[in-house]
């Protein structure tokens, strides 16, 4: 049976947005400026396992597939546009192909994966409402922007399928005839998502300025308030994070790659640095578990 994942339904999804918008600018934050394979090694297990958690089966295939795609992505361009390094494997016409290069590729590779899995965590956690919430007063423009992007692929997901559908209920398919029917059929159908999105995003937009959405006193509904379990939730991230943010500042988290690779020690800082990001990363997943597991028992036991 496929396995869906937690979703909105996670328990870090129920804490404050303030709390979920913190963890993800420091996770986020510190892996952006880890190069070392230990943090990269730590970053990509983490965000693949809660991205299995909040999404289940289809964000493994998913994150596969944008791996792959990555990982070849960065390493061919860095091999070919970057001659740096003292260990040369082959020669390409007159390119040097050096070890470093190619293992740069594939660090750079990781680190940006393992950024746009995060990024697939946060869509599930930060929702629109939160984001509104964040930014509402602050940049409320901002705001309504972010919330519009991040809804924005599921809803041309959606919204495509419910075109197709409705072609084929007329006898309509970009899956059925020749090569030139089904390539009309696609950019007729292209053409009609295009159409409905640009009506929709006019509408949005009259409908927030009629209800003076980012006017100056403006107040707006919510239910979030913050809580002793959320403060206790930020001052646990704050306590992780200062030891791996003074790391990364000393260069703990860095890598030498030119002119020639030199691997980081694994002494006891760089332990104690590392440590204290697996608590970080880890921290949301191991509540979701805990209260995924508790609910479980409470539908037993009635």
């Amino acid at each position: 049976m496929d396995n869906k994942g937690l979703g909105e339904t996670a328990e870090f999804c129920s804490y404050h947005p303030l709390v979920n918008i913190t963890y993800f600018a420091l996770v986020v934050g510190i892996t952006m400026f880890s190069i070392s394979p230990y943090f990269l090694a730590v970053t990509m297990v983490l965000s693949w396992s809660y991205a299995f958690v909040l999404k289940g089966t289809k964000s493994l295939r998913n994150n596969v597939l944008i791996t792959l795609s990555m990982l070849l992505i960065m390493v061919i361009i860095n091999m070919f546009f970057n001659n740096n390094g003292e260990t040369v494997l082959f020669y390409i016409n007159t390119n040097r192909i050096t070890a470093e290069s190619i293992a740069y590729g594939i660090a750079s590779a990781v680190m940006l994966i393992a950024v746009v899995v995060w990024f697939s965590c946060f869509n599930v956690i930060i929702t629109a409402d939160k984001l509104i919430y964040l930014f509402g007063k602050v940049a409320p423009v901002l705001g309504l922007t972010l919330s519009m992007i991040f809804r924005f692929i599921p809803l041309l997901k959606t919204r495509f399928a419910e075109i197709t559908l409705g072609q084929k209920c007329m006898k309509r398919s970009h899956a059925e005839g020749n090569l030139i029917r089904r390539a009309r059929q696609l950019l007729k159908e292209v053409s009609i998502l295009i159409a409905w999105s640009l009506e929709a995003s006019i509408e949005s937009a009259d409908s927030m300025e009629a209800r003076g959405y980012g006017l100056k006193g403006r107040t707006s509904f919510h239910l979030f308030k913050l809580t002793q379990r959320d403060i206790a939730m930020l001052i646990l991230m704050g306590v992780s994070a200062a030891p791996v943010i003074y790391g990364a500042y000393k260069g703990v988290t860095n890598m030498y790659f030119y002119p020639k690779l030199v691997f980081p020690t694994l002494d006891m800082t760089t332990a104690l640095v590392l440590i204290c990001y697996t608590a970080l990363a880890a921290a949301p997943m191991i509540i979701d578990l805990v209260g995924e597991y508790r609910w479980k028992q409470l539908d037993l036991n009635m």
